[in-house]
Order: structure tokens, then sequence, then C-alpha cells
């Protein structure tokens, strides 16, 4: 904490002027001015701390901005470098000078107590312009009023129809997060809805899933060290771990923070509304018994949470008797985290076919995929090179895609130093791999807003689809007679609709399900039950990606 932090708490109150505990652009604009700082130096202190890019400062975001404005009046350049240098070198900052108050931080009696914050107001608020929006007509409590009544064009929409954008009020949105929650809820949850779409792709997103920390996925076939690396990283064991050279994790584990140190049951963890795994529910009480929360006071468990997940086995046999579908959970827990460790080891690089299908259904998460060549230390620098080039040829047989997965090569155990005897070359390499692995995982906090918006992307344009695919057989389909045939006949030219529907709508054709899987999930439906797409449902979706998403970034974005 600083040592000037309760000046700082004292400013912090002044500049949060709608009470909400959150320092807005517009805020930190009015209020950083008054360090009289050039406008190129406060683009660099928002930058440095508002970290996460949420779009506000918190009350230790603010502390931060505040010591970094210190910095910049000591005359150093806003750099990373030079606020660790001082704050190693002098153990703090001292307070720094701001208009109109002295040097206890208290205000000069220059301008009155209840006006402090309002001479400057009109004058700099003129970056920071409210973004628009374009709203649904009728919105519910929660977001989940009828589809008929929240898309607009539709029969039975309360209201007339109306082009102008509106912007969505301060106190609702105050950040990038709040924004996502009052487009999804108001205008992509109706759809998704009305046609069914969490049946296909994922299930309904919840308040919690875009509150939620970074994540941090583990797979990898058995004993390749999965709990050993969350063990280095928390500098500690979680509750329930084990370890050993067989198949010790049973289960998926949710290591997350939390004073105390405890284990959580499945079902348990599964109905908490502050933590982001109710979906999981639908996977059934099979699953459940083999998931757990795990609850403990590691500093990066602050940041980000870790899922451990069991070893995949190469039988048959132990696939076939699994209650659940280790594939799709995979999959589902892949599109909610932010990286994804795939783990090997040198003396076991043989991929099962359960784990190929797991890297398969990885193929739109790549971004976010890295592999670890874990236990390098056990084999000389010879099979080093060979087991990468070994390694690196069964995963292009997997990924099929030309971009480049990056890996790591390191042993990542804390309590084993790296082996020198047998490969005295390679240390200086695994502690670079090492570092960096670090550094990637660190960076996840700063890059975990970008994420959501990403995935909320990639999610909104699958509805598209989804929603125009449906229409389309809709479309074909008889109004009286003839139903059922007419809906086995569609389903066998599935991909020639694809097809049609890429074509003429002008979209991806990468975008699009896998057919079969599309075709599978489709059978349990009648076609008849959909609404019939109208031009103003495809305009809410488009407005959503084109005016929608773009205008609150540059809301939340750096306001100078």
């Amino acid at each position: 904490m600083s040592r000037n932090a309760l000046v700082y708490d004292r400013w912090f109150q002044f500049a949060d002027q709608d009470r909400d505990g959150r320092v807005t652009g517009k805020d930190a604009v009015i209020f950083f001015e008054k360090s009289e700082l050039s406008r190129e130096v406060l683009f660099k202190v928002w930058e440095m701390s508002n970290q996460n890019k949420q779009g506000y400062l918190d009350r230790l975001g603010f502390h931060k901005a505040m010591d970094i404005i210190a910095l910049a009046q000591l005359g150093y350049d806003v750099t990373k470098e030079n606020y660790a240098m001082v704050l190693e070198r002098d153990g703090g900052f001292p307070l720094p000078t701001m208009l109109g108050f002295n040097e206890e931080g208290m205000p000069d009696g220059s301008v009155p107590f209840d006006e402090f914050m309002g001479p400057n107001a009109g004058n700099s608020s003129q970056f920071m312009a409210p973004a628009t929006f374009t709203t649904a007509e009728s919105v519910g409590a929660a977001g989940t009023s009828s589809w008929k009544k929240m898309i607009p064009g539709v029969k039975g929409s309360a209201g007339k129809e109306s082009n102008a954008r509106k912007p969505v009020p301060a106190k609702i949105c105050t950040s990038i997060t709040d924004g996502l929650k009052a487009i999804y809820f108001q205008k992509v949850k109706p759809i998704e809805e009305a046609f069914k779409f969490a049946n296909f792709f994922s299930p309904f997103l919840t308040e919690s899933d875009f509150d939620a920390k970074p994540s941090i996925l583990l797979l990898g076939q058995y004993s390749t060290g999965k709990t050993t690396f969350i063990k280095s990283l928390l500098g500690r064991d979680y509750p329930g771990s084990h370890i050993g050279p067989e198949p010790t994790t049973d289960r998926f584990v949710v290591v997350y923070y939390g004073m105390d140190e405890r284990r959580v049951p499945g079902n348990t963890l599964a109905v908490q509304k502050d933590l982001p795994y109710q979906g999981l529910q639908g996977f059934g009480t099979g699953f459940l018994s083999r998931l757990e929360g795990a609850q403990c006071p590691a500093r990066l468990l602050e940041e980000v949470t870790i899922i451990d997940t069991p070893g995949v086995l190469s039988g048959e046999k132990q696939r076939v008797e699994r209650n659940y579908n280790f594939v799709e959970i995979s999959e589902w827990f892949a599109t909610r985290s932010d990286l994804i460790f795939l783990l090997f080891d040198p003396a076991k690089l043989d991929i099962s076919d359960e784990f190929k299908a797991v890297i398969t259904s990885l193929r739109l998460h790549s971004d976010k995929v890295r592999v670890v060549l874990n236990k390098s230390d056990q084999i000389d620098q010879q099979q080093l090179m060979r087991v990468y080039g070994a390694l690196m040829w069964s995963l292009g047989k997997v990924f099929k895609s030309p971009e480049v997965c990056k890996v790591y090569v390191g042993s990542f155990n804390s309590e084993a130093p790296i082996r020198e005897d047998v490969n005295p070359y390679g240390k200086a390499l695994f502690e670079a791999e090492h570092k960096e692995l670090l550094n990637a995982l660190y960076e996840c906090p700063q890059r975990s807003c970008d994420r959501k918006i990403n995935e909320f992307v990639k999610r909104v344009r699958a509805c598209k689809i989804h929603m125009l695919v449906i229409g389309h057989m809709r479309n074909k389909m008889p109004s009286m007679f003839g139903a059922s045939k007419a809906q086995a006949k569609l389903m066998e030219t599935l991909p020639d609709i694809f097809l049609q529907v890429q074509r003429e709508h002008h979209l991806p054709i990468g975008d699009f399900p896998d057919p079969a899987r599309f075709k599978e999930i489709l059978q349990a439906f009648d076609l008849l039950s959909f609404p019939k797409v109208t031009s103003a449902m495809i305009k809410q979706i488009d407005d959503v990606i084109g005016n929608d998403i773009p205008n609150l970034v540059k809301q939340f974005d750096n306001p100078w």
C-alpha cells in the first residue's frame, strides 16, 4: 500500500463524482488535470494504472495513478522501469502536487468545498463524449423478457420502433464489463432463447461469466506434471492435490482464491451465483461428482483461477466407462479460459485418440493454446532436439493449421532444481523459458478484458450464423402437410444449406459449425417451432457487432 494512502483515499472521494467506487475516464480527466501535466504524460499515466483495461480505476488503481503522477513530477519518463526503480530505491513516492490542494492533501480554500469539482468540469469533459448504443425496445428487469417483446420488428413487440441511438446511462454502464452485460441481456440473449442457440453452442451466459477472473486451463495425458506445474506457480500445494507417477488427479479441480483452505464439492460449486460454473449443471450429476473446488489464499489466485484436469488416458475402456463426455467438458472450460496449457512429457509423446479429440475441439481457441514440454531436464541435449522435433511433427498432424503454437521447454518443478548432470548446457535455456512462461501468465489479468470482448464477438457471430441457418431452413418448410419429410430432406442437404447461407449473406465459411454435430442436435427440434427471421432481427445482431461493441470500447478507451 502507498505511504500516501490516506490522502489518496480522500482524493479518490473527490475524483469519484458519482460515488460508485470507480474513477472513470471522465472523472480522471477532471481530476488528473490538476497535476498540470501534459496530455501526453497523462495518457501514459492512464495506460499504466488501467492495466486491466476495464475503463475505470478502482481504489488501488487510483493510488497507483497518483504515484505515477508523482513520478512524472519528479522529472522521470513515465515507464514501468522508472516506476519500479524509484519504488525500490525510495520505498515510495512523494505526495504529488495537485492544483487546489495544500501540502497535506486538503483543499486549500480557494474553491468552496461543496463545489470543488465544479469549475473545471465543463472545460475538461470534451474528450469523453458518451458513446451511443442501439437499444432494444422493451427490456425486462433481468433482461429475460419473451423474444417477441425484445426483438424489434416482431409482432407483439411493445411500442413503436425507433431508429434513434440512445446512450446507455452511466449508472448502468460504468465499465466495459457492465456494457457487455447490458448488450447481451438486452439484445443478444432474447435471440439466443428464440432460436435455442444454447443447445447448439454453449449455455446462456450469466452475470458471473462476465465478472469472472481470468482462468488458466491445464490439459495433458497422465503424469505429465500438471499438478506439479500448479504447485510451482502457487508456491504451495492446493487442498486435495496429490502428486505421483500414476494417474493421480481423478477429477476436474477449480483452484481459486479464498482465505480459508477448503475443498468444495462439485454440486455446491455449480450452484454458487458468484462463480461462473452454473453452466456445468447441464452435464449432469455424473460429471459434478467428478468436479471439485479447491480454495486457498495463494497470491496468484487473487488474479487468476486455475483449472486442473484428470490426465487423459489412452485406453478405450476408460473413455467408455466415464459418466461424462471429457471432450465436451474440456471444450466448455476452454471457451471460458484465457490461456490453455497442453503439457507433454518427453517420455510419453504419443497422443491418444481422446487427447487428439480434445486438441481438435480447441480449434476455435488456437490463439489461447500454449504447449509445454515439461521435464526436459531429464534428457540430454541431442535427445531434447529429437523429442522437440517429434512433438512438432505429432502436433502438426493434430492441429492441421499452418500457424505455429508457442512452445515452452523446461522443467516446472519448484522443489527439484534443474538437473545439470544430464544436459549441462540446458539450464540457461530452461530458466529463460520459465521466465517467459511466467510473463505470459502474469499478463492474463491485463488482457482479460480484451479476451472477454473477443469471446463475446465470437459468440455473437456464431449466434448470427445459427439464426440465419435456422431461418433459411424454416422458410423451406411447408406450412401444413409433409413437414416431417421436408425437415428430413433438409437435414440431408445441410452442407449445401450452409453454402447457400454463406453466399447470400457474405459470411466466412470458417465461422460455420460442424454440419454433422449441427444435424445431430437439430434432429431433436421441430423447425416450425422456431420464429421466422426478420430484417429487424438481423439488424439488431449487426448493430451489436458493428455499433454497440465498438462504441463501448471507444467510451472506455484512454480519455487522453
